[in-house]
């Protein structure tokens, strides 16, 4: 099975807002991501907003062509402003404003009710596909599925930030052993957080069953030095093995 890869430009967003400019700007990004053969753009609208704004939002929406993901959590008017742009895949995460970066998969077990919900309403608003972004843990995985989820998108956090051999190939264990059960239970597996040049091989040779994986900072990082195409094109070849 090919797996897709999606990239992430929030952090384009970062470098522009860390000096209140208008550049780099992330539409123009998105555009490039394409153009060197991506097969889809993730943004993550934060409720504080701190790299893509509203405005961003409607150009990305303008100006992609391929898959758009959609990151977002709970919040209602998030939710809502996703229902207007009708993604074509909806990704739910966890989020808190004090967090650097996404730290960790949802609790769907604790917030089964309130995600059913939100997954009905973007059904609803005709989003084709709806994941839920989540550890690899077995009763998480049989939760997302209780809401009506289409995908999950294992966390891959831990994998990436193992500090020993040993301690990647057990996380690598638990994400094969996560996408095994969710790809039984009929969901559609996807991937992300911290995936980079380095890493990504060793990923791809253990975890079955991965649709389509999103990775933004290590490209957007290494977009700075050779410049975006060149940076997704060299992950893409990766992927794509």
């Amino acid at each position: 099975m090919s797996t897709d890869l999606l990239v992430n430009i929030d952090h384009v967003a970062t470098l522009r807002n860390a000096r209140r400019e208008t550049i780099p700007d992330p539409a123009q990004a998105a555009m490039a991501v394409e153009a060197a053969g991506a097969d889809g753009v993730v943004f993550h609208l934060r409720e504080d907003r701190r790299h893509i704004t509203d405005r961003d939002v409607r150009l990305l929406k303008e100006v992609v062509r391929t898959k758009m993901d959609f990151e977002l959590s709970t919040n209602p008017d998030v939710v809502r402003i996703c229902c207007e742009t009708q993604p074509e895949l909806a990704t739910l995460v966890p989020e808190r404003r004090e967090e650097v970066t996404t730290e960790n998969g949802l609790d769907v077990t604790a917030r089964k009710e309130q995600l059913r919900d939100v997954v009905a309403q973007l059904r609803d608003a005709g989003i084709a596909e709806v994941a839920l972004f989540v550890d690899p843990v077995d009763k998480e995985i049989d939760a997302a599925r209780e809401t009506g989820a289409d995908c999950i998108e294992l966390h891959t956090g831990d994998f990436a930030n193992a500090k020993s051999r040993l301690a990647r190939a057990r996380c690598a264990a638990d994400l094969a052993r996560a996408a095994e059960r969710a790809h039984a239970l009929g969901l559609v597996v996807h991937a992300g957080h911290g995936l980079d040049y380095r890493n990504y091989g060793a990923f791809r040779a253990a975890v079955p069953h991965v649709r389509e994986v999103s990775i933004g900072f290590a490209v957007v990082a290494r977009a700075i030095l050779v410049g975006m195409e060149q940076a997704v094109r060299e992950m893409r070849t990766l992927v794509k093995g």
